[in-house]
């Protein structure tokens, strides 16, 4: 029989909602990334768009973004687990790999050309009981970026047409879905279908963080196009509140405006370009730590995207 044998320093779980204090994430790395993709091995259009234009990001100038967000968080005391680098592989996008529910940590089914990246945080894992994570079935694909639980709900972006095996684009399914209300029983999981494009970056939310994201305790930033039915859209409006809601137009979506990360319910991490919603934000009484994060952001993904909470207060 195998015997585990328990850290002293095992890693209590915890993560209700989007905003509550952090105290424990995994922030992606930058380091040793690799070259600048082919077209044929990019995973989404915005990256094909910068490979075709030569406009890829650098890898000095993502490491330089990435510890600028290092810096934000050592700031309000998280404790920051960094991925082991594997030499010429993207880590920069933690979300994508394993995401945490109430006491859980749900290892997804990604992209089988991203199946290292798990391995880069064994280091983490180890700190965590066995028992309280979750491999799902091979059949449900699903990525930490369609995945927000929000108190007695958690929310999921998904794709359900027949033509999901033609879409790079799409990450989580229907299967996903219906195993996430089969393991968390007590939640609401409430599902919206994404707009997907191979090819047009400004048409396609490659997660639901891409389209929408919760901040504070009641307000929430929404791209309605990112929705392919117009009626879940409405959903998302009506459980904010049209006035509790940042509504971001095609632009903004494109340069990432909704995947931003909370911090607190007070505390926001934002790129410092996305002038219009950082103004709104402190507006509304936020503080915005303000850091570059544009040339991340040619891959697809933001701030959200890059961190893997573990620990809400």
């Amino acid at each position: 029989m195998k015997l585990f044998l328990i850290p002293l320093c095992m890693l209590k779980l915890n993560i209700q909602n989007e905003t509550a204090t952090l105290k424990a994430v995994v922030l992606g790395i930058a380091t040793s990334n690799g070259p600048t993709p082919k077209v044929e091995d990019c995973y989404d259009p915005k990256s094909i768009q910068h490979v075709l234009s030569g406009t890829y990001p650098k890898e000095s100038d993502m490491v330089l973004e990435m510890e600028a967000v290092a810096k934000v968080l050592e700031k309000y005391n998280v404790e920051v687990f960094r991925p082991k680098i594997i030499e010429n592989y993207n880590q920069i996008f933690s979300r994508d790999i394993a995401f945490v529910i109430d006491d859980k940590l749900v290892k997804a089914n990604i992209l089988p050309d991203r199946d290292q990246e798990i391995k880069a945080i064994s280091h983490v894992i180890s700190k965590i009981h066995p028992d309280t994570i979750i491999n799902l079935p091979e059949a449900c694909h699903v990525e930490g970026g369609d995945v927000m639980p929000w108190n007695d709900y958690i929310f999921v972006g998904t794709y359900s047409g027949e033509d999901y095996p033609d879409f790079i684009t799409a990450r989580t399914n229907i299967d996903a879905v219906i195993a996430l209300q089969e393991l968390f029983p007590n939640k609401i999981v409430k599902s919206f279908e994404l707009r997907k494009s191979n090819t047009n970056a400004k048409e396609n939310a490659l997660h639901l963080d891409c389209c929408f994201q919760p901040i504070g305790k009641d307000k929430a930033i929404l791209h309605k196009n990112g929705f392919l039915i117009e009626k879940e859209y409405e959903w998302l409006l009506n459980f904010f509140g049209k006035e509790n809601v940042f509504e971001i137009d095609k632009e903004e979506m494109y340069h990432m405006n909704s995947n931003i990360f909370s911090i607190s319910e007070e505390v926001i991490i934002s790129e410092k370009n996305f002038t219009r919603l950082n103004a709104w934000l402190r507006a509304k009484g936020f503080t915005v730590e303000e850091v570059p994060y544009a040339e991340i952001a040619k891959q697809e993904g933001l701030l959200r995207c890059s961190t893997m909470p573990l620990i809400r207060a």
